[in-house]
């Protein structure tokens, strides 16, 4: 006999009660939607779990630190103040600070204070609220020996901590910029030990460019700067070794720029440098602004070919140019050739470039004769035009018949030519242009003992 569901416990009624109504359900044709109703509606009222009175704690490398240099130029002071004059206890002090200091974030700080002896302000100041050390650059000894071991500090130091090499750079043009405020000494010892590290490739040339700054060129600091730096660097190394790390980073023609606009020529650099010991410099300088008016002079060259302006007036111009930037004739005559020869698109086959270089040769042959006035002219026309046909290998034959034209035209005469021929010739392509030459030389020769001769019956 089954129970009757109204004698049991309340609780367990409700149960079955439920379980009837799941069976319901599930036979019902609505039972899919019923079902999703019901298990949506019973997600609703559970309750989502919450984390209440927990707080998590921040990694310390996640914390941004609050840039503070005091602490670190305390340290920094203290150590210096320690070791003192000793220079080699110096490097050794920063060498192991490093593993413990952060260098790399304050790197300016560090530099200021080897350099000043504490923090700059801008301007070149010392800040007043930080403690301070004499035992520094701008306290030391002025003299070439002291800048050496200064120098050997820093190289060492940065080739320790190689992340240092690019904020040493910045540091080297900031202070530079700060002249102003530096006293005449300070100023001297900088320059000097600036000298030593291009010398020895610490930094790069490119820090010079903070010399031509407006304020520091207009008051003549920047000038006076530059004597003694340029006369550290050329104590250590050669003109050479310096032009090349000039020309490396684009200074070599910028070094006019340390004079004030109205200053700024070939003649005022070359006596300020040259009356302050600094000759070499000088004659630097007044090669590299030949160079560029050799450049600008041949563009314009092959611009009034291009043009085809008429001969007479080429040749005005470069009177006018040699006589305004003083250059030799033999230097011009190379100008010229190579404008001529610049001037047209050459054939590409051997047997064409010879036709269309003599009849090139012939239209310039007056420009050439007019600066072709002095033997050593002529000559080195010929070199020029061997060179030439050696370097560009369809004209190693045309060598001789270009020689001949110029002969004709003249332009070049015997006494140029059997001087090339005998011993002034160039060693590229020698025996060919020499094989070329030997016959119409033979005949120089022959034309020049009959004239002889027939001077002599004369007589």
């Amino acid at each position: 006999m089954r129970p009757c569901v109204t004698h049991l416990t309340f609780p367990l009624q409700l149960l079955i009660l439920a379980f009837g109504a799941v069976r319901f359900y599930s036979t019902s044709p609505f039972c899919a939607v019923r079902g999703f109703r019901v298990s949506f509606m019973s997600n609703q009222r559970q309750q989502k779990p919450t984390l209440t009175g927990q707080r998590f704690k921040t990694r310390k490398r996640d914390e941004k630190e609050r840039f503070d240099p005091t602490n670190f130029q305390e340290s920094i002071v203290q150590g210096l103040n320690q070791t003192g004059t000793d220079l080699e206890a110096v490097a050794k002090f920063l060498d192991a600070s490093g593993a413990k200091l952060d260098y790399r974030r304050y790197a300016e700080t560090l530099f200021d204070i080897l350099v000043a002896g504490g923090m700059l302000a801008p301007g070149g100041t010392l800040a007043d609220d930080m403690t301070c050390t004499d035992f520094c650059l701008f306290k030391a000894q002025e003299d070439m020996e002291t800048m050496q071991a200064y120098a050997q500090v820093f190289n060492k130091l940065i080739r320790r901590y190689k992340y240092l090499e690019k904020g040493f750079e910045e540091e080297i043009k900031k202070l530079l910029l700060f002249l102003k405020g530096f006293t005449e000494s300070e100023r001297n010892k900088l320059a000097m030990l600036t000298g030593i590290l291009l010398a020895n490739g610490n930094i790069s040339a490119s820090i010079l460019s903070s010399l031509f700054n407006e304020n520091l060129v207009k008051e003549g600091v920047s000038a006076c700067l530059a004597v003694k730096l340029f006369k550290s660097w050329l104590s250590e190394k050669d003109i050479n070794s310096v032009a090349a790390s000039l020309r490396k980073v684009g200074m070599d023609n910028r070094l006019m720029e340390l004079f004030p606009a109205n200053k700024r020529s070939c003649e005022h650099f070359s006596k300020y440098f040259t009356d302050a010991g600094l000759k070499e410099l000088s004659g630097f300088v007044r090669n590299q602004q030949c160079i560029g008016a050799r450049k600008e002079l041949q563009k314009d060259l092959e611009e009034q070919m291009s043009r085809g302006d008429p001969l007479k007036d080429i040749i005005a111009n470069v009177r006018e140019e040699i006589k305004k930037n003083n250059i030799s004739e033999q230097t011009m005559i190379g100008l010229i050739w190579s404008s001529v020869m610049s001037s047209v698109e050459w054939n590409k086959k051997e047997e064409l470039v010879t036709e269309q270089a003599i009849k090139l040769l012939k239209q310039y042959s007056p420009l050439l004769k007019a600066f072709t006035s002095q033997g050593l002219s002529e000559l080195t026309l010929l070199l020029k035009i061997q060179e030439y046909c050696y370097d560009n290998i369809h004209f190693m034959k045309a060598f001789q018949k270009i020689v001949v034209l110029l002969y004709k035209a003249d332009v070049l005469s015997e006494e140029a030519i059997l001087k090339w021929y005998n011993e002034a010739h160039l060693a590229k392509g020698k025996s060919v242009f020499l094989e070329q030459m030997k016959k119409f030389v033979d005949w120089l020769k022959n034309a020049e003992e009959e004239s002889e001769s027939e001077d002599e019956e004369a007589d």
